[in-house]
């Protein structure tokens, strides 16, 4: 097939982009979509042209590296599939395709279709973790947990960081990432002495990134190439309230002792 793309391009952050156009000739349906965008970036580059810089490393819908929007939609048209999982068979020949980075405030332009996706560490770092000694690796069956607990856990351990829920959140919000790295833990054992500790620092961190406020639109879990719901969402609120609530009647207690 042979199709019309329309791609972003950007020299950096602080650099005006542009869509610039390109033929993609003889792509096979069995492609995935980067494997057609280094088609691309072979001929780019035999003509001496700079080719398209775009985030890229499992390409096996793991590492959440890939990202980017696709005529609107993030990833691509079909739903919980990465863009590098997403293959050539679900466009037509002769389309013509908009291909532009996450857009989002707290995700500044790199290049063309690279963004620093790095407010999400930073989130992580505030309270992503265990810092409990565990030691050594436990039989399975040592800590009872129930089934919907591990289903749940497994479920927010899903997340792969990809953006895609800021980038098609109308808010720019990433509360769903924030939610799920928030619950993963909070759900297990391990993670329930510092659960209302870790809410309250990564949603503090998550403001301070400059991601908009969640409003609840659902596009996030729409967009989600995992299919993580907003349900943990509400969890993460929770959380988040209760640590506020605790911390204030710490913070009077300590003032009329």
């Amino acid at each position: 097939m042979n199709l019309i793309l329309h791609v972003w391009r950007q020299a950096g952050a602080n650099a005006a982009g542009r869509f610039e156009r390109y033929e993609a000739r003889d792509v096979s349906a069995d492609m995935s979509f980067l494997e057609m965008l280094d088609v691309v970036n072979e001929g780019l580059i035999a003509n001496g042209q700079e080719p398209i810089a775009f985030d890229h490393d499992c390409r096996e819908g793991i590492c959440g590296m890939c990202g980017m929007m696709i005529n609107g939609t993030a990833h691509g048209p079909m739903k919980m599939t990465t863009t590098c999982q997403l293959h050539m068979r679900s466009f037509k020949d002769g389309d013509e395709l908009w291909i532009e980075p996450w857009r989002a405030r707290a995700f500044q332009v790199v290049k063309d279709l690279v963004v620093d996706r790095s407010a999400f560490d930073r989130i992580i770092q505030a309270g992503g973790f265990v810092s409990v000694n565990t030691g050594a690796p436990q039989d399975a069956n040592a800590i009872p947990i129930s089934k919907q607990v591990a289903d749940d856990a497994m479920d927010a351990a899903a997340c792969i960081g990809c953006g895609a829920c800021v980038a098609a959140c109308p808010n720019g919000s990433a509360s769903l990432f924030t939610a799920a790295k928030v619950s993963h833990l909070g759900l297990l054992p391990q993670g329930q002495p510092e659960r209302y500790r870790r809410a309250l620092k990564m949603v503090a961190q998550m403001d301070l990134e400059d991601f908009g406020h969640c409003t609840l639109f659902g596009e996030c879990q729409e967009a989600c190439p995992k299919g993580i719901s907003i349900d943990f969402i509400a969890r993460m609120n929770h959380d988040y309230l209760r640590a506020v609530a605790t911390q204030r009647e710490e913070t009077a207690a300590g003032g009329t002792g």
